[in-house]
C-alpha cells in the first residue's frame, strides 16, 4: 500500500469520525495530535505514528498500522490501527455513563391543559 496518508482521511478511512470534514475540523481544532504535536489536516502520516485524539470523554491513543485505498468497514479497522488506550479510560468512561442522569425533554407539543395552568399561575 502507501507510504503515506494524509491525517484526516486516515481518521475518516478507519472509521473514528463519520464524515472527512469532521475529521478535518477535529484536527485543525486541534483536538487530534500527532506523536504528541498538534499538526494540520493535510500532514502526512507514516507506519507507527501515534494519533491521540478525544472521543466522548476520553482520550484514545492509535499506532497507525497500515493505509486503507477507501473507507473500511468496521471488521477491517484492526488491520489499520492498533489501540494503545490505557484501559483506565474505558473503566473512566463506563464510570461516568453509570451515573449519567437521564434526558427528559420538556414543552415537547402543544401543553396541556394542566401545563397551560402552571403556566398562568407563574404569570
Amino acid at each position: 500500500m502507501n507510504e503515506s496518508h494524509r491525517i484526516d482521511k486516515w481518521l475518516w478511512s478507519v472509521r473514528l469520525f463519520k464524515t472527512r470534514s469532521e475529521s478535518a475540523d477535529a484536527v485543525r481544532g486541534g483536538k487530534v495530535k500527532l506523536n504528541g504535536d498538534a499538526v494540520k489536516a493535510a500532514k502526512e502520516i507514516k507506519v507507527n505514528d501515534l494519533v491521540t485524539f478525544r472521543s466522548g470523554t476520553i482520550t484514545r491513543t492509535l499506532k497507525v498500522t497500515d493505509f486503507p485505498k477507501s473507507r473500511v468497514s468496521a471488521k477491517l479497522v484492526p488491520d489499520f490501527c492498533e489501540d494503545l488506550t490505557p484501559p483506565e479510560e474505558y473503566e473512566r468512561q463506563k464510570a461516568e455513563k453509570q451515573y449519567e442522569r437521564p434526558f427528559f425533554y420538556t414543552g415537547k407539543g402543544r401543553p396541556t391543559k394542566r401545563d397551560r395552568r402552571k403556566l398562568d399561575g407563574m404569570s
